[in-house]
């Protein structure tokens, strides 16, 4: 795909207003679309939009039209926020020219994401969300409609988006729905990836993806048969990173990547798998991994983790930069987060953060995500007297790792407060991280925070049992918790019972 001079300057000025997602740069956008974009109900609401504006008019409307009869006459000129589904026939690779037209048509781009499609002959359904004028929309559509690349476009107003509130996902069986890309940094994409020239690679990645992209809850995780470049690029981070964890590495990390060597294979050549890595996680904390095809929305993300699954990539990184990856790959997560999920206190504070994310707002999202960050990527924490590292994006990278404690960056003491919305720098190290006196206190730290900061009408509870997401609105519900919480209690007071007789 050629991309002229102007193209460029596009891709640029997107990637300048990148936020956090999943602890990773991402676009600073709305995120009402990430939890609606799959939800029928979304689609039936949009229907009976357009068959009531048909009965009106007695005259059969194209959708476009159905969106320009619900803008007045004099906002011609006056740019609206509107988000476009796009069917693709032939993947993402085909995305560069319908990105050009979206910038020919004055459009500006506000969010993108995809997922795998379940229509025959569509392989990817991107969201697009833009601000563009009604009459270039008008055009817009009329062009793209004429694409061989494309299905089917359709458009959804913000007045369609707002019928519903934010679908979550309840049993742990709706993950299913929670796989929307931010593909931004996609190597079929971003000319500024490792792999965009590299045609094998995007191959391979597709390969993989395709794998994730057709997993669903309950079955085995699909082993992947690493090649030999993939396993060598494995192998230097992961000798590099060995000698640095007993001085840089917190004491959980050290511990469980000790029982992830003897139990799942963790070794520098060989590739260890998730489905023995989840099943390992399963017996420690109760966690699971999931195969992720790239980089999730927020919210999708932190909904996994309110279930206690971590979405999880399969790919790795090209081998022309193995100290550096755009977006998460296998090295990353396997080497950064999967121990620390194996630490149960942190599994803990792991899920806190996914359940308060469940219904939040999209300011919280935002919060939220700025916090994970801080804490869960790049977070740092005390052990008698000395620094060490918890955060998977200094414990899966060797350069920043020795940067991070080292006396170049600033280190304060953590304050959710301050973590929430701190600049962070997502191209090169950190100028700035926050230290907590342990993981116990960054735990309370922010359980304090959430009682003051989540302004959400309900409250949610887990239900292990179950594996189900349970809003708390009726004394039924009280009722069944609390008749648990008895039996724990009265179980946990014979114990302190034995023991003082002891």
């Amino acid at each position: 795909m050629q991309a002229t001079a102007s193209t460029n300057r596009t891709w640029f000025a997107m990637k300048k207003s990148y936020s956090i997602e999943n602890g990773y740069p991402a676009r600073r956008r709305s995120l009402v679309d990430d939890a609606k974009f799959e939800s029928v109900i979304n689609k039936q609401a949009k229907n009976s939009l357009v068959e009531e504006q048909r009965s009106i008019s007695n005259d059969e409307l194209l959708e476009e039209e159905v969106f320009l009869s619900t803008v007045c006459d004099d906002d011609n000129n006056i740019p609206k926020t509107t988000s476009v589904i796009l069917m693709l026939r032939e993947g993402i690779s085909s995305f560069g020219r319908i990105l050009k037209s979206i910038e020919n048509f004055k459009g500006v781009i506000l969010h993108l994401e995809s997922r795998a499609a379940k229509k025959p002959g569509v392989q990817i359904e991107v969201l697009v969300t833009l601000e563009i004028t009604r009459n270039h929309l008008l055009n817009l559509l009329k062009t793209l409609r004429q694409s061989s690349s494309l299905v089917d476009v359709s458009v959804l107003t913000e007045q369609h988006l707002s019928i519903k509130a934010p679908w979550l996902p309840r049993h742990i069986s709706d993950l299913d729905h929670c796989n929307h890309l931010m593909t931004k940094f996609e190597p079929d994409l971003d000319q500024e990836h490792p792999g965009f020239a590299d045609k094998l690679y995007r191959a391979r990645r597709k390969e993989i993806a395709d794998v994730a992209f057709e997993y669903r809850h309950g079955q085995p995780i699909p082993r992947i048969q690493y090649n030999e470049d993939e396993i060598k690029t494995w192998g230097v981070v992961y000798n590099q990173l060995l000698n640095l964890f007993p001085t840089h590495a917190c004491k959980q990390h050290i511990q469980a990547f000790q029982m992830l060597e003897k139990e799942c294979g963790y070794k520098p050549d060989n590739i260890p798998q998730l489905e023995d890595i989840s099943n390992f996680l399963k017996k420690r904390t109760g966690f699971s991994l999931r195969p992720a095809a790239g980089l999730l929305t927020s919210r999708d993300f932190l909904a996994s983790l309110a279930h206690r699954v971590f979405q999880c990539t399969q790919y790795v990184r090209h081998s022309s930069s193995p100290n550096h990856s755009p977006e998460p790959d296998c090295i990353h997560e396997l080497l950064g987060h999967v121990p620390m999920l194996a630490d149960p206190e942190f599994a803990v504070f792991s899920q806190e953060l996914g359940l308060a994310s469940l219904g939040a707002t999209d300011d919280e999202i935002e919060k939220f995500a700025t916090i994970y960050w801080f804490t869960v990527e790049f977070g740092v924490c005390k052990e008698q007297g000395h620094s060490r590292a918890y955060g998977a994006g200094l414990l899966s990278s060797y350069g920043e790792l020795k940067h991070a404690l080292s006396s170049t960056p600033e280190l304060r003491s953590f304050d959710p407060n301050k973590a929430a919305i701190q600049p962070y720098q997502d191209q090169d190290y950190q100028d700035v991280y926050f230290v907590a006196e342990s993981l116990d206190d960054a735990r309370a730290k922010f359980r304090n925070w959430l009682t003051l900061n989540l302004r959400r009408p309900f409250e949610v509870y887990y239900n292990a049992f179950t594996q189900t997401v349970e809003i708390l609105d009726s004394i039924d519900q009280f009722d069944a918790i609390l008749g648990s919480l008895k039996s724990d209690i009265m179980r946990l007071c014979n114990a302190v019972n034995r023991l003082k007789m002891k």
